[in-house]
């Protein structure tokens, strides 16, 4: 039986190159994997020590018509729930809501919507429409901007480097880099209103009551999924009209 086993070290240049490949094909895979999560771990940490603790969220826990709307049209946390099989339509953010377009009489079907803090310019907003891809949209038309109400209006967001301003399935990426005090315009013909965001938080899926309407003034409601590039909770961002034109 022997007492030593020899094994000669493999130094060649080749095997060298290989290890080297090696390490910088993992150390490359470790960046990107990083680069892809970054965003929601960042958006998480900004959620859960800055954006929830500098403001108290209106959300109610009762059991108002809105709340049970809006458990529908945001879904459940479950990956696989059936109403999240395409959020590109917006009548699957409401299933059973099929009556939303109803209460609208009169009034444009369209509008623009300018944000300047993220550079959103005259980006269109639908009327109770559906079509997610094509424009935001202004859902359950109870009232117009500058009316007395709650213009409640939704966007996608995904994750920040695949963002492309003029494609309305990422456009509301950057909703989260609002802050209170910021300015949003809505130009319905000549007409322009100026809105100032005065509240920011985020909720469940199953928490929301920001359908309610509101008549002690003209509310401006924006909503898109967060953290970024999931559809786990909601972001929203309340504005309250400032400006008549």
């Amino acid at each position: 039986m022997s007492l030593h086993v020899y094994l000669k070290e493999n130094t060649s240049k080749k095997r060298k190159m290989i290890n080297r490949i090696s390490y910088i094909t993992l150390g490359l895979g470790i960046l990107l994997l990083f680069r892809s999560f970054y965003p929601v771990i960042s958006f998480e940490l900004y959620s859960r020590f800055i954006l929830k603790n500098s403001v108290e969220s209106p959300v109610k826990e009762g059991n108002s018509t809105a709340v049970r709307d809006a458990q529908a049209v945001l879904g459940s946390q479950d990956a696989f729930s059936s109403n999240l099989k395409d959020f590109t339509q917006a009548h699957l953010w409401f299933p059973g809501k099929q009556d939303v377009n109803e209460k609208l009489t009169s009034g444009a079907r369209e509008y623009t919507i300018t944000i300047p803090k993220i550079n959103i310019t005259k980006a269109r907003v639908v009327v109770g429409g559906d079509d997610l891809t094509k424009s935001l949209i202004h859902y359950i038309p109870r009232s117009m901007p500058g009316e007395f109400g709650n213009v409640a209006i939704f966007g996608h967001s995904t994750l920040p480097q695949l963002y492309d301003e003029k494609d309305y399935k990422t456009i509301f990426t950057y909703l989260p880099s609002l802050q209170k005090g910021d300015s949003i315009l809505i130009d319905i013909g000549d007409l322009e209103y100026e809105y100032e965001i005065y509240d920011m938080f985020v909720v469940n899926p199953d928490k929301i009551s920001v359908l309610d309407q509101q008549f002690d003034g003209s509310y401006l409601t924006l909503i898109t999924c967060v953290p970024p590039g999931t559809f786990w909770k909601r972001l929203v961002v309340k504005a309250k009209l400032t400006k008549l034109p």
